[in-house]
């Protein structure tokens, strides 16, 4: 138990780092076997060095499987898809078809540039996905922290996937993990000028464009989240359901920022159902 404990510690310091400085989680990754799974690396769906995306599927797939794309978070400054192996790997073991994207982040861009590239991203899964055999038409949005506000403003706002030429239609469901939604006014200098190209900030909130109108969306979050507060989850879970629109929001006990990331790895999946939820979720609305 002692040494469990130590490597407990060690990997949650490793997740620390990617969250906070983007740095390659190689202990954390190590200990994923991908065996059975497929992993088709650097597919590009623009011209951008960081318009780059790496798909991952079950070595033996019965016909077409569904497909989630999954967006990282990192404030938009950060991060790597290479580094979230043990998330995809996952997921892609729930019987998925899993692509991550990379995005471009400041100060190479300001925003919306970041959700421009998400919706890309999302064109390039349902031009390209049957070839990696997933379903272009059973297609899954979902991310974490930055990430999660990214495929949140996809599905409240439909014009960024529209104008990119994507068809909203092929979006079953979006699931948020600890994501900013609601999260004016910005107090951190650094995000601050993420967001500086926008006048009216208001604009900038996913919680603006929640009208009910939605496809149903799952909202999950840890209780002792201080990076992301809960409050965003249950502003956006509130509106959405003032509207008439299909949400369902679920807070882990005891679990913070980094620890909703760390739920999908077999070391620490005992302390939140993350991952049976998104699976059971997924069921639900599978065509």
């Amino acid at each position: 138990m002692p040494l469990l404990r130590r490597l407990r510690r060690l990997l949650a310091a490793g997740l620390t780092a990617l969250t906070t400085a983007c740095s390659p989680v190689t202990l954390l990754n190590s200990t994923i076997s991908t065996s059975g799974l497929i992993i088709s690396r650097d597919l590009a769906y623009g011209t951008d060095p960081r318009q780059t995306l790496d798909v991952y599927r079950p070595l033996a797939p019965a016909g077409a499987l569904p497909v989630v794309v999954f967006f990282y978070g990192g404030s938009w400054q950060t991060g790597s898809r290479t580094d979230y192996l043990f998330a995809a790997a996952a997921l892609a073991r729930l019987g998925l078809v899993v692509v991550v994207p990379d995005y471009r982040v400041y100060p190479a861009v300001r925003y919306p540039a970041f959700i421009d590239d998400s919706a890309r991203a999302v064109v390039w899964t349902e031009r390209n996905i049957a070839s990696y055999g997933g379903d272009p038409h059973d297609l899954f949005l979902m991310g974490h922290s930055a990430g999660a506000y990214n495929v949140m403003m996809l599905a409240l706002d439909s014009h960024y996937l529209t104008s990119a030429g994507a068809d909203p239609n092929d979006i079953r469901a979006t699931i948020g993990l600890s994501g900013p939604y609601d999260f004016l006014p910005l107090t951190e200098p650094d995000i601050q000028a993420v967001f500086s190209s926008e006048p009216d900030l208001k604009l900038t909130q996913p919680i603006t464009y929640a009208d009910g109108h939605n496809k149903p969306i799952l909202l999950l979050q840890g209780d002792a989240d201080t990076t992301v507060y809960p409050r965003n989850t249950t502003a956006l879970a509130a509106k959405i359901r003032a509207g008439g629109g299909p949400v369902e929001e679920k807070f882990y006990p005891g679990i913070g920022h980094v620890g909703m990331m760390l739920a999908f790895t077999p070391w620490f999946r005992g302390r939140a159902p993350v991952l049976a939820d998104i699976s059971t979720f997924i069921a639900r609305y599978d065509r």
